[in-house]
């Protein structure tokens, strides 16, 4: 099985920068590196390059990137530790939420003459 490894670029700059007396400040250009399963290529990703989606299992909670190598679409699963980099790094994130239960009783429906 081919894996992504995904971690924060160790470029300077990248990292969160403290002021005096400040708290941290959000870091702007974050780069992550990544391969791709399909060419094999191994890359540097801007935080813009990647899209996160967090839903309510493990299945649908991934990310996803275009190889710059290949132009394929890669989509791999994100576990606690991809989320927490991703997101400190910028990543846009899309939570996607499963449709609300309706109160009441289950609908009804016409029986077969």
């Amino acid at each position: 099985m081919n894996r992504t490894h995904f971690f924060p670029a160790t470029a300077a700059g990248t990292g969160p920068a403290r002021l005096s007396g400040a708290g941290p400040v959000p870091v702007t250009a974050a780069r992550f590196r990544a391969a791709c399963p399909d060419c094999r290529g191994r890359f540097e990703l801007a935080a813009a390059a990647l899209r996160l989606a967090i839903g309510a299992t493990r299945r649908t909670t991934f990310y996803t990137f275009t190889c710059p190598d290949c132009g394929a679409s890669v989509r791999k699963p994100a576990g606690e530790r991809i989320i927490e980099l991703l997101t400190g790094g910028g990543v846009r994130t899309l939570r996607l939420h499963t449709a609300p239960q309706r109160p009441g009783p289950p609908a009804r429906h016409p029986a077969s003459p």
